[in-house]
C-alpha cells in the first residue's frame, strides 16, 4: 500500500516551510521516526521523522522548494492492503497536518498582535498541536488536461495539499505529458492561447516564481523562459513587471557578470525582518553607551582557563559578561521584565532565560540559556560553548529561542566598537559588547596602555527609564573593571 506523507505543523503555527535537504532517495528503506528529511520553517531548521515502515516510493518535492503545510513531500510503499489498523495509522499521520488558520487571524507574536484564541487539539508527539476551528479556503480549480498529467518532477508543478484523482497508482513516474501534446487538435471558437503556454506554466514555472508572478501581477502565460529547459525564473517576472523583458538571446555569455542579484526573503531572515519591524515601531529604544577598563576581566579569563573546573569548556570574555548582566538584574529587576499590552500591565521575570544573538548562514537567532541565573559559573561556560556551536550548525530549535527575558549580543567579535541593538520582541533591554582593544587610559593620575570595550544598552523607555538604564549600565562596567565586584554584589 502506498502513502504520501504531508507536510506537518512543527508545532510553531507556520504554514510552509522550505524543503533544504532529503535523507532517502527512492527505493531506500524507512524506519518508523527514521529522519528523512530536513525543512526550513520561519524560525529554525526542523527534522522530519517517517510514521511508517516500508520503501520509500518517490520524492514529491524536490530541495529548495518552498511548500504549504499539508502537502504531500514523499511517498512510502509499506506494503499489504488497506485494513482497519492500518487505515487508523493513516488517520494518526494526517492528523499531524492542521488546517490552515481563518482568513484574516494574526500569527502569535507577529507585529506585536496576539493570536485569535481557537480550540486547539493534541497531536503526534514531536508536532506540536493543531488547529481545530478554522477551515481551508477553497482553491482554484486546474484544467483537466493539465490536472490529469502525470507528473514526473514534482517539483515543476503547482504543489497544493490536494492531489487530483487519478487511476490506481503506477510502478514508476510516467514521463510528463504537456498540454500541447494531448489537446485536440480542432479547432475551438475562443482565440487560442500561444502554443503550449498552458503546459509551460504547469510544468516550467515553480512554485516560488508563480507566487511571485501573481504578487506581481504578470501573467506567466506571456513569457518566454530563459532558465533551464526553457523554465520562467524569478528574473523573468521581474523583467516583465518593470515591462524590459526581451526576447532571449540565443546563448548567454558565460563571462558576462551580473550587475543585480535578488536573494529570497525566507524562513529565519524573514521572521527575523518581521520581528525587528514590529519590535522598533512598538517599543520606544533609548540606547546609552559606555566605555570600560577591562584589563582586570582578561586577566581573570586568563586565570580561569588554567583552572581544573574550566578545562573541558571554552571560557571568553563573554562568559565574564554574562556573569555580570545576572549579577545586575539581581540588583535591578525591572530591567528584565515585559510589556503586556493587552493587560496593560508590566511583568518582572524572577528568572533570566539569557539570549545571546548569533549570527548564522540563515540570518540572526537569538536562543537563550534558561534559568541562567541559577548556574554556576562552569556550567554557564558549557551551555554558552553548546549554545554558540548548535547556531552554527543550523540546529537551534524554536523551544530554544523562546521565552528570553534579556539578550547580550557580542558586536566585538566582527571588530565593532559598538552600536545601538535592537530589542528581541518581548524583552526590555539587550547588551552589545564591543571589541576590547588596546587604548590610552588614564590610571592613578598617569597615562597607561589598558584592554577597552564599550558597552552599548538599549531599553524599551516604557518599562526602563533613563535612571534604571544608567545604574543597571554603570554596575554592569563596575563589574567589568574589578570583577570582585561580582563576588561581593552576587
Amino acid at each position: 500500500m502506498r502513502r504520501e506523507f504531508k507536510l506537518p505543523d512543527v508545532g510553531e503555527g507556520l504554514t510552509e516551510a522550505e524543503i533544504v535537504r532529503w535523507h532517502v532517495r527512492p527505493g531506500d528503506e524507512v524506519k518508523v521516526n527514521q529522519i528523512v528529511v530536513e525543512i526550513e520553517t520561519a524560525k529554525s531548521i526542523v527534522e522530519l521523522p517517517i510514521p511508517w515502515d516500508g520503501v520509500v516510493a518517490g520524492v514529491l518535492v524536490e530541495e529548495g522548494v518552498t511548500v504549504d503545510v499539508g502537502t504531500p513531500i514523499v511517498s512510502v510503499d509499506t506494503g499489504g492492503e488497506a485494513g482497519g489498523a492500518d487505515e487508523g495509522l493513516q488517520a494518526l499521520a494526517d492528523d499531524m497536518v492542521p488546517k490552515p488558520p481563518a482568513e484574516g487571524a494574526v500569527e502569535p507574536g507577529a507585529h506585536g498582535s496576539p493570536a485569535p484564541k481557537e480550540e486547539r487539539q493534541a497531536v503526534l508527539v514531536g508536532y506540536g498541536v493543531k488547529t481545530g476551528a478554522s477551515k481551508r479556503r477553497p482553491r482554484k480549480q486546474q484544467p483537466p488536461s493539465i490536472a490529469a498529467a502525470p507528473v514526473a518532477n514534482p517539483s515543476r508543478v503547482e504543489v497544493t495539499g490536494r492531489q487530483p484523482a487519478v487511476s490506481p497508482p503506477q510502478p514508476a513516474p510516467a514521463p510528463v505529458v504537456r498540454a500541447a501534446e494531448t489537446a485536440p487538435t480542432a479547432p475551438t471558437p475562443t482565440a487560442p492561447a500561444p502554443a503550449g503556454a498552458a503546459g509551460r506554466v504547469a510544468v516550467l514555472a515553480k512554485p516560488p516564481v508563480r507566487k511571485l508572478a501573481k504578487d506581481l501581477g504578470v501573467d506567466l502565460t506571456t513569457l518566454t523562459g530563459t532558465g533551464p529547459q526553457g523554465s520562467i525564473t524569478r528574473d523573468d517576472v521581474h523583467a516583465a513587471a518593470e515591462g524590459t523583458q526581451a526576447a532571449p538571446a540565443p546563448q548567454a555569455q558565460p563571462q558576462q557578470q551580473r550587475r543585480e542579484e535578488r536573494v529570497p526573503v525566507k524562513g529565519v531572515r524573514k521572521m527575523t525582518a518581521q520581528a525587528m519591524v514590529a519590535s522598533a515601531f512598538t517599543a520606544p529604544h533609548v540606547t546609552e553607551f559606555l566605555q570600560v577598563d577591562v584589563t582586570e576581566t582578561m586577566e581573570a579569563v586568563r586565570r580561569l582557563r588554567i583552572l581544573p573546573d574550566f578545562a573541558e569548556v571554552k571560557v571568553s570574555p563573554l562568559l565574564l559578561v554574562c556573569k555580570a548582566v545576572l549579577t545586575a538584574v539581581r540588583r535591578y529587576p525591572m530591567i528584565n521584565s515585559a510589556w503586556d499590552e493587552a493587560a496593560q500591565e508590566i511583568v518582572v521575570k524572577h528568572y533570566v532565560n539569557l539570549g545571546i544573538a548569533a549570527a548564522t548562514p540563515r540570518g540572526l537567532v537569538v536562543p537563550n540559556i534558561k534559568d541562567a541565573q541559577a548556574l554556576p559559573l562552569p556550567e554557564l561556560a558549557g551551555q554558552l560553548g553548546a549554545l554558540a556551536e548548535t547556531a552554527r550548525a543550523g540546529r537551534t530549535q524554536p523551544a530554544e529561542m523562546a521565552g528570553g527575558t534579556i539578550t547580550i549580543t557580542n558586536v566585538g567579535v566582527f571588530g565593532i566598537d559598538a552600536g545601538t541593538p535592537i530589542l528581541n520582541p518581548g524583552e526590555s533591554a539587550i547588551l552589545a559588547f564591543g571589541q576590547v582593544r588596546d587604548m590610552p587610559w588614564v590610571v592613578d593620575g598617569e597615562l597607561a596602555v589598558r584592554k577597552v570595550t564599550t558597552l552599548a544598552l538599549s531599553f524599551d523607555h516604557r518599562i526602563v527609564d533613563g535612571e534604571l538604564g544608567s545604574m543597571f549600565l554603570r554596575d554592569v562596567g563596575a563589574m567589568l573593571e574589578d570583577p570582585l565586584r561580582m563576588l561581593a554584589w552576587g
